[in-house]
């Protein structure tokens, strides 16, 4: 998988946090039958003021958020990767082949305070909302009850597989 991560913020996590999010991203979307070896998703790191910004601009939402995704595909049943000819060239870089998965925001400013919020450590933020992130560029969503419960299962087998637990 190729991850393209940019942190435009001066935050000092304490760990690599490329590292930690190339973990989660390929154990996430291993976990969902994507094609791992063969897709790319982009990844920014900003502040509240930034991704209120991106909120505001792509969302008509103008208030800052923990975390964005823009999914690339448009998936009738989540991770069903079986993309139709037709559509392969909306979803395929032209350069690499690689299918884009899309792109995922996260807010520094709030992953650390939701840590402290939620007496865990910044690394498990971090990779809880990555993990999440990374669902909803599967085609996950958490819009009725039923569909929260199916996506917050999963990304918490994903941060148990990486041994990421609340505790820590």
């Amino acid at each position: 998988m190729t991850l393209y991560i940019e942190n435009e913020t001066e935050k000092d996590f304490g760990f690599d946090e490329a590292a930690l999010i190339k973990t989660v991203c390929t154990e996430a979307f291993s976990s969902e039958n994507a094609p791992v070896d063969s897709a790319c998703v982009n990844v920014l790191i900003t502040d509240s003021e930034g991704i209120r910004v991106l909120n505001r601009d792509y969302r008509s939402i103008d208030s800052a958020t923990d975390v964005l995704s823009f999914p690339n595909i448009d998936f009738d049943t989540p991770s069903d990767f079986s993309i139709p000819d037709e559509k392969r060239a909306d979803y395929t870089d032209p350069d690499t082949g690689e299918l884009i998965l899309g792109d995922i925001i996260l807010n520094a400013d709030r992953i650390f305070s939701q840590a402290e919020e939620f007496g865990h450590s910044v690394k498990r933020e971090m990779a809880f909302l990555t993990a999440h992130s990374c669902l909803h560029l599967c085609g996950y969503d958490h819009m009725t009850d039923e569909d929260e419960k199916i996506m917050f299962s999963r990304q918490e087998k994903i941060l148990d597989r990486l041994g990421i637990t609340r505790g820590e």
